[in-house]
C-alpha cells in the first residue's frame, strides 16, 4: 500500500515539475468522428419509381426545356425516388401515337405532354375549348384561365370518363402560325394548299374554312412531307418550327396565331395509383413549378428564336388585321363550342 502511495506521489510532483519549466504533459490524441454525408435529397421510405415520359419535341425547345424542370424538380421532392425518363424528339411517336398506347393501357407510356388540341379525337369536349381558334387573346388570357377554378375540371375530364389518364398541370407553346413552302402574303395565298393536320377535327375545320386541303400526316413524317410536296404548309408554335428545323423546307410563315399553344403533362391512372400519396404530391408540386417556369420563359424564348430565324432568311409574314381569319372560322369556332356555350363564354370573359 505505501508502495502504491509512493508511485502515485511522484507521478504528481512530476506533473508539478513539468508545469513550471513551461511544459505540458502529454495528452492523448484520439481520431476524429467523421461527419456524414450529406445527400441533396431528403431520405424516403418510398419505392423507387421509374416514369416514362413522351415528349415530342428536342430538349432545347420551351416544352422540352419544361419537362427537365419538371424532371429534376421531382426528383428533389420525392427524394430520389421518382425518375422521369424523358423520351424527347418524337422517339416514341407524334401525340397521337403516344395517345393510344397510354390509353390502350400497355403500361410502356406513363407520362406525356400533349396539345390540348390532342384529346379532342378522344372525346375531351372541355380540352376543345382549348383548341378553339381565337379564343385567348394573349398569353395573360390563357394564365388567368390556367390559375382559375375551371381549370381543374379541363385537367380532370379524361379521368372522369374513363379513358384512364389524368392531366397534370398546364404550360403553352406559344401562338400557333401557319408555315409554308410557298411564298404567302395573305390569307387568300393559302386557298388550294395542302395543309397538315393531325386528326384533330377543330384544326380540320379550321383549314376547310380557309379554303386549304387538310392532309393528315404524322408530325414525324412532316419534314419530309414538305420536302417532298406531300404537303404544302402546316402550322406551329415559333419555337417547335425553328426546333425540328421546319424552317429548312419551308422558310415562309404568316403570323396569324390562331391558336395559342395550350399543352397539359398527363399521367396514366396506372402509373397514378402506383405512387405513394407522398410521390402523388410531389408530381403536383413539381407540375406547380414546371407551370411557373414555362409561363417564365415562353415569351423570352420565343422572341429569341423569332430573331434568329429572322437572321437565317424566314420569311416573316405579319397580320394587322385578324377578323378576316376569325370569319373564316367562324363555322368551326360555332360547332367546336356548341356542346359547352357557357363553359366557352366563361373562358372568353377572361380577357
Amino acid at each position: 500500500m505505501k508502495k502504491r502511495l509512493f508511485v502515485v506521489l511522484l507521478c504528481v510532483v512530476f506533473i508539478v515539475s513539468m508545469t513550471a519549466c513551461g511544459l505540458t504533459p502529454p495528452t492523448q490524441t484520439t481520431t476524429p468522428t467523421k461527419a456524414p454525408e450529406q445527400t441533396s435529397q431528403p431520405a424516403t421510405s418510398d419505392p423507387q419509381v421509374t416514369l416514362v415520359y413522351a415528349e415530342v419535341n428536342p430538349l432545347d425547345s420551351i416544352v422540352g426545356r419544361m419537362a427537365v424542370k419538371f424532371k429534376d424538380t421531382v426528383a428533389e421532392l420525392s427524394g430520389g425516388s421518382i425518375k422521369i425518363d424523358i423520351q424527347h424528339s418524337g422517339v416514341l411517336g407524334a401525340e397521337n401515337d403516344v395517345l393510344d398506347t397510354m390509353l390502350g393501357g400497355g403500361g410502356t407510356i406513363d407520362m406525356s405532354r400533349i396539345s390540348a388540341f390532342s384529346l379532342t379525337s378522344y372525346g375531351g369536349e372541355k380540352s376543345k375549348l382549348l383548341a378553339i381558334p381565337f379564343t385567348f387573346a394573349n398569353r395573360e388570357h390563357y394564365w388567368k384561365f390556367a390559375a382559375s377554378e375551371l381549370a381543374p375540371e379541363f385537367l380532370l375530364e379524361p379521368h372522369e370518363n374513363g379513358s384512364g389518364v389524368r392531366g397534370l398541370f398546364y404550360g403553352e407553346e406559344g401562338f400557333r402560325h401557319f408555315f409554308t413552302t410557298k411564298d404567302i402574303k395573305g390569307i387568300e395565298d393559302l386557298k388550294g394548299m395542302k395543309i397538315r393536320v393531325s386528326s384533330d377535327p377543330v384544326m380540320t375545320g379550321m383549314v376547310e374554312g380557309l379554303g386549304a386541303s387538310p392532309t393528315v400526316v404524322s408530325f414525324g413524317e412532316l419534314y419530309s412531307a414538305l420536302q417532298t410536296g406531300v404537303v404544302d404548309a402546316a402550322e406551329q408554335p415559333i419555337a417547335n418550327y425553328k426546333a425540328n428545323s421546319f424552317h429548312e423546307v419551308a422558310p415562309n410563315m404568316i403570323l396569324d396565331g390562331h391558336t395559342l399553344g395550350a399543352i397539359q403533362v398527363i399521367i396514366t391512372d396506372a402509373a397514378w395509383d402506383k405512387l405513394t400519396a407522398n410521390q402523388q404530391n410531389a408530381l403536383m408540386e413539381a407540375g406547380k413549378v414546371a407551370s411557373a417556369f414555362n409561363k417564365e420563359i415562353s415569351a423570352d424564348a420565343e422572341k429569341k428564336v423569332t430573331e434568329e430565324l429572322k437572321a437565317a432568311g424566314v420569311n416573316f409574314v405579319e397580320v394587322t388585321d385578324n377578323k378576316p381569319w376569325q370569319d373564316a372560322c367562324k363555322a368551326v369556332i360555332e360547332s367546336a363550342s356548341a356542346n359547352n356555350k357557357e363553359l366557352y363564354q366563361k373562358i372568353l370573359n377572361m380577357k
